[in-house]
């Protein structure tokens, strides 16, 4: 009963993931989805005008700074990015699905591939650092090669995160992205490194709960053997030390969903600690799954809410009426920083973990100056390979922890919100 049930869990919760809120770039339609950059661009010019005179200029004018070198901060954000392709090596990747829909131009489905690692656009779209953004103005349709603005650039950005690219010597602007104030043109539905990895971290969980239930169906009274141990081992865990002692009697009606946040979390948290594609994604690193498992625990805890944790809340029993009144609005910001506290440090924790050893993997190409100093980059290998190893360790405890943690504190909202309040003897 209770695999059915966190497989009902599973289904519906990875659906609300998958389709809300993991793709960073889903946004909502404007009316005005066209202008002309003639004269939104001063800006730039009046910045790239007062660039670095030691920097080179194209043909548009944009001006960029000599390179420095290997950037090892560029490299560890391109990673915990959220992509629209499995990237392996240089130009080696393994793209993904772009799903585009906007009012005037309707549905426009393509492979990533078609960016061709940014130096492409696409029916009017191109790919900035892994975000699909739309380019202003008449620009041609079909596959139009960019100019090249600088080594390996495609896109410029001024000091405003205004994105600009150059066709023919004439400038366009790349549609800025979406805010909670304004949206973009147009809806992305495209399928990013992150939403795949939580698809096949889904049917892995689903194969595995599947699997367990049948051997539980057929092997009725023996010994649990392999993955039926393995899970079974996992989910007394959460129901002894997690659901009973925090939410008490009625702990069964939320099991489900307690196995369900624990298995997501940990199975993902585990696909980011492998170094290699099509695994190594920052799910649970990325603020807008973690925000999703909030925001669900969030509706879970206040929807089941008791009238005393209401009353506990806005008109606290045994204390004075302007102590009431004091206390209130306090209470009630409580009820929004807790699901926020959640979201910020399974999102912390994860994500510092991959920069930590993304950046002592980085001393490698640093010390070596990017393939220049051969002794430097032993020396880089000498320092990094131990220390990455050692947290690499650290980082797999670190997954089951969050794991846990998340879940535990989960609990013990749900708990607070159904716990029946007797009136104290005196």
């Amino acid at each position: 009963m209770i695999l059915k049930r966190t497989v009902a869990t599973l289904v519906f919760s990875f659906s609300a993931l998958v389709l809300s809120f993991s793709q960073e770039h889903a946004t909502t339609p404007v009316t005005d989805s066209t202008h002309n950059v003639g004269a939104t661009h001063n800006s730039a010019e009046n910045h790239a005008t007062e660039a670095n005179h030691a920097g080179h200029a194209n043909a548009c004018g944009f001006v960029f700074e000599e390179e420095k070198g290997y950037d090892p901060a560029e490299t560890i954000l391109n990673h915990i990015a959220n992509a629209n392709e499995f990237h392996f090596f240089g130009h080696f990747s393994i793209p993904l699905p772009v799903i585009l829909y906007s009012k005037n131009d309707g549905v426009k489905s393509f492979m990533s591939s078609k960016f061709e690692h940014g130096s492409m656009a696409f029916d009017g779209y191109v790919s900035d650092h892994g975000a699909n953004r739309r380019i202003l103005g008449n620009f041609p349709s079909g596959e139009v090669a960019l100019e090249v603005l600088h080594g390996e650039h495609y896109i410029y950005h001024d000091s405003l995160h205004n994105g600009f690219i150059c066709f023919k010597g004439q400038k366009y602007e790349l549609e800025k992205a979406s805010t909670l104030l304004k949206s973009t043109s147009f809806y992305d539905f495209s399928l990013s490194k992150n939403v795949t990895t939580m698809l096949m971290s889904f049917t892995l969980l689903f194969v595995l709960f599947f699997s367990a239930a049948k051997k539980y169906a057929a092997n009725k009274g023996k010994a649990p053997s392999g993955t039926q141990n393995l899970l079974e081992v996992m989910v007394q865990f959460i129901t002894d030390e997690v659901a009973k002692p925090m939410i008490g009697a009625k702990y069964f009606k939320f099991l489900p969903f307690l196995l369900t946040i624990f298995f997501f979390v940990l199975t993902n948290n585990l696909i980011g600690l492998i170094p290699f594609a099509p695994f190594g994604s920052n799910v649970t690193g990325h603020i807008a799954t973690t925000a999703a498992l909030a925001l669900i625990t969030f509706l879970i805890t206040n929807f089941n809410g008791k009238a005393d944790y209401w009353k506990h809340i806005f008109w606290m029993p045994g204390v004075p009426v302007p102590m009431k009144i004091f206390l209130a609005p306090i209470e009630l910001i409580g009820v929004f920083t807790k699901p926020i506290s959640l979201m910020i440090r399974l999102f912390a924790n994860i994500t510092a973990g991959h920069i930590i050893i993304l950046a002592l993997v980085g001393l490698i190409f640093f010390f070596g100056k990017a393939g220049e100093s051969l002794g430097g980059s032993i020396l880089g290998v000498g320092v990094a390979v131990p220390f990455t190893l050692f947290l690499s360790v650290i980082e797999l405890i670190v997954a089951f922890i969050q794991a846990f943690i998340f879940t535990i504190l989960a609990a013990s909202y749900i708990g607070a919100a159904v716990e029946e309040h007797h009136a104290e003897a005196h």
